[in-house]
């Protein structure tokens, strides 16, 4: 594909920003419920607001900051956030070809805010427009997701110790459904379905016997393999695949990715669902 001349390009990047408009309230949503749920795990709000900022992780902040909260190791919530966000190794190799010649920094930077969301903006942009449009790629990612993000992190901290009983609103809940919503969305096909149920059992189990860092990294673990040994069956239509002409065959990639992020996200609601059940121990919150 050509791409395109100047005037085109700008009507692109107007349509783009119309695209953005509608994830810019997604975000924003998004965002204050987890500000909410970091003020509920006792962070303040220059912690919460800097996990936005540095982290920039969605769902696997979500984990992180109740698995923190709760004292759990490092090493069990680093693996579940890999897990989590493993599809980002597939969205980065597959935009690489369109930014190889852009700066080392400038890449990492782009890296630091890719998203499911900036992802299919960029992509489909770049494809629209027949070459990589730097701009047009931080309006996907920063315009339309991380400026909204972290604003409605901050609102959502502030705004939450105003809020004197947050279980009286089910915001102590907003943690395991997060989760729960995450393993529901990753499902497109049976093998994620058995990988998500495996993951949550193996976590329930293992939390109650074994402690939720066993719980976390055993579903994580095993889930996977669980989902790979079930037969694949007729698949859901990824969110991504009406992306013709990318790089890389990203519809396969991300199926395949499916089972350990599924796995993952099941395991986290399992040991959620456990730990609601367990009286906390001494210490374990902030």
């Amino acid at each position: 594909m050509s791409a395109v001349s100047v005037p085109d390009l700008r009507a692109a990047r107007r349509q783009l920003l119309l695209d953005s408009a509608g994830i810019a309230v997604s975000a924003i949503g998004f965002g204050f419920v987890f500000g909410l749920a970091a003020r509920n795990a006792g962070y303040s709000p220059i912690e919460a607001s800097a996990m936005s900022v540095f982290a920039f992780a969605g769902a696997a902040q979500f984990a992180a900051v109740g698995y923190i909260a709760q004292g759990l190791p490092w090493l069990p919530i680093l693996v579940l956030t890999f897990f989590l966000n493993a599809r980002h190794l597939l969205y980065s190799a597959s935009l690489a070809p369109w930014l190889r010649r852009e700066p080392f920094g400038q890449r990492a930077a782009m890296a630091h805010v890719l998203t499911d969301e900036a992802f299919a903006l960029a992509a489909t942009h770049f494809h629209r427009v027949g070459r990589a449009d730097v701009p047009g790629y931080w309006i996907g990612a920063v315009v339309a997701v991380f400026i909204p993000w972290n604003l409605a992190t901050l609102a959502g901290v502030l705004l939450g110790g105003a809020i004197p009983d947050p279980s009286r609103f089910g915001l102590d809940v907003v943690f395991p459904a997060a989760m729960a919503g995450l393993a529901v969305g990753l499902v497109t096909g049976r093998r994620e379905l058995v990988a998500a149920g495996a993951g949550g059992a193996i976590g329930v189990v293992l939390s109650f016997l074994l402690g939720p860092a066993v719980g976390i990294v055993a579903g994580g673990l095993i889930g996977p393999l669980a989902g790979m040994a079930a037969p694949e069956g007729r698949r859901r239509m990824a969110p991504d695949s009406d992306l013709t002409g990318l790089p890389v065959d990203l519809d396969g990639a991300i199926a395949d990715a499916g089972a350990g992020e599924a796995a993952g996200a099941g395991a986290a609601v399992g040991v959620a669902a456990a730990d609601d059940r367990h009286p906390e121990p001494d210490g374990a919150g902030r």
